[in-house]
């Protein structure tokens, strides 16, 4: 099946990232494709994460293809005006590419060309309304294509933010524009997350929860001073301590897997996204922890 055939077949979904090199030496790359495909239903690649300069996520999909896994391309708004973003879609559509996850993008500031100019000229609501307009003939102009596109959308959505009352109003926009599925951002208080689930059932979409792997304490209190939207509680915080510098990747993945397995068990939601950063090689130990595999 297809990635979004998998998500409407009402199977529990797993998706992870790989993150292009900055350079063209791919061999590590390869190597997390062939780990991981056949295992996830599909791989997110990432477009510049971070506002750091890589390869572009275009070519990185493509090779995702080559290697047999389906690919969900990232596509972030900073970078690039209307016209390049629309440019990008379209050439992803000929090389067989069909799913698009659409972003605004960290600021550039973030990143390691910090005089870079930053675009914006869309945001990541606008550019969903500019893949479903592509989707049915036309372009951001309304002029006609000489052939659509075949995109099956996405978005993101950070279930944990506060104040919440924005994020709802955004997702319910995003969803007006065309995304058929959620990835969130990293989540690990499943009460709350089930809140923020209560409210996303009212809508015909597919909510994918984010995992950060937690590999020590140290790592969940960064989280949590200084990515907005990402919230460690303080006993999860304490498990990590608990175990010990040698024991706290192992307890970070047990973590990973424990929830996974609620929310699968419980029907909380679609799947999960799995983001590794730099640790791809943990991702099936997690899911066998979790009984995905």
């Amino acid at each position: 099946m297809s990635f979004q055939e998998a998500l409407n077949s009402g199977k529990f979904i797993v998706t992870a990232e790989v993150g292009p090199p900055k350079g063209t030496d791919i061999e590590t790359l390869r190597h997390d494709i062939e780990l991981l495909k056949g295992k996830v239903d599909a791989l997110n690649v990432t477009d510049n994460q971070s506002a750091v300069m890589r390869i572009c996520s275009l070519a990185i999909c493509k090779i995702v293809m080559e290697h047999g896994a389906e690919p969900i391309l990232q596509m972030t708004c900073r970078d690039r005006n209307r016209i390049g973003l629309q440019s990008d879609l379209l050439g992803a559509d000929v090389l067989g590419i069909r799913n698009v996850l659409c972003m605004t993008g960290d600021h550039v500031l973030a990143g390691d060309h910090k005089g870079a100019k930053p675009v914006y000229d869309l945001e990541s609501v606008q550019l969903l309304g500019a893949v479903d307009s592509l989707n049915n003939g036309k372009d951001m102009s309304g002029n006609d294509l000489r052939g659509g596109t075949h995109f099956f959308q996405g978005a993101v959505v950070t279930p944990e933010a506060n104040p919440l009352a924005p994020q709802l109003a955004k997702f319910e926009k995003k969803i007006r524009a065309g995304a058929r599925f959620f990835q969130t951002q990293a989540i690990y208080d499943i009460e709350k997350f089930k809140d923020f689930m209560e409210f996303a059932r009212k809508f015909p979409v597919k909510v994918l929860a984010g995992f950060v792997i937690l590999k020590s304490a140290g790592m969940a209190n960064f989280l949590n001073k200084n990515v907005p939207g990402i919230r460690v509680p303080e006993d999860l915080i304490e498990e990590l301590k608990a175990a010990g510098k040698e024991k706290a990747l192992e307890t970070g993945m047990d973590i990973a897997a424990r929830h996974i397995r609620r929310l699968r068990d419980e029907k909380i939601c679609d799947g999960i996204h799995i983001m590794a950063i730099g640790m791809e090689d943990k991702v099936p130990v997690i899911m066998q922890k979790a009984g995905l595999l």
